[in-house]
């Protein structure tokens, strides 16, 4: 199974909204070189599973990742640069309506940034918390062990949970994929539940702290 990321105290505030961020640029070749070369963390998940919408809540810039309006589209890695780091934003998988050359191409940049990036410090891999992991999901957990990367599984939208449910769901999620309890994070973007967290998380990933 893929490694987790280390998860922080938890109430640790994430520095994420104080520190600058800049759009670098966005490329379809996985083996882009970016200057300087820096840790890159990079975000991945299902079309539509809210991975924008995490990634500005965790800058605290709305507009920073833009919410596609046409889901499968984007067949390239959106990539900004914060001190220190990079945030790699990749395209979202299992979009059912996407041709067969757009899914060619996501299969050949997502498994060739995942499996040969140098730099690649760890991945995000996003799920949404209220439904159980779908036979896409799995199939991109078999790629992510496959990587040998750090990932950690983030389960979204945890605002559409009732709080029972949000006590019980990332237990039943962590089952279904086959990984203890405290390999995966519950976060909404709409009420910051679990923002500072997961920011203390990658900040931690980034500095290459142990688990």
């Amino acid at each position: 199974m893929p490694r987790p990321l280390a998860l922080p105290p938890e109430g640790t505030i994430a520095p994420f909204a104080e520190l600058p961020v800049d759009f670098v640029g966005s490329y379809p070749d996985p083996a882009t070189r970016l200057e300087p070369e820096l840790p890159e963390l990079a975000f991945i998940g299902r079309s539509n599973v809210g991975k924008s919408s995490l990634l500005n809540a965790l800058t605290g810039r709305k507009g920073l990742a833009r919410v596609s309006a046409t889901p499968g589209k984007t067949q390239t890695m959106n990539v900004f640069r914060l001190p220190g780091f990079y945030l790699i934003d990749l395209p979202g998988y299992g979009f059912a309506k996407a041709s067969k050359v757009n899914r060619a191409a996501y299969r050949r940049l997502v498994e060739g940034y995942l499996t040969r990036r140098e730099t690649l410090t760890g991945v995000v891999w996003l799920l949404d918390s209220r439904h159980d992991p779908s036979k896409d999901d799995l199939t991109f957990q078999e790629l992510l062990a496959t990587s040998g990367r750090p990932v950690l599984a983030v389960l979204t939208k945890a605002d559409k949970l009732t709080r029972r449910e949000q006590a019980e769901r990332p237990a039943a999620i962590a089952a279904a994929l086959g990984v203890p309890g405290d390999q995966v994070q519950l976060v909404s973007a709409e009420t910051g539940l679990g923002i500072a967290d997961l920011g203390e998380s990658i900040l931690t990933a980034i500095r290459g702290e142990p688990a």
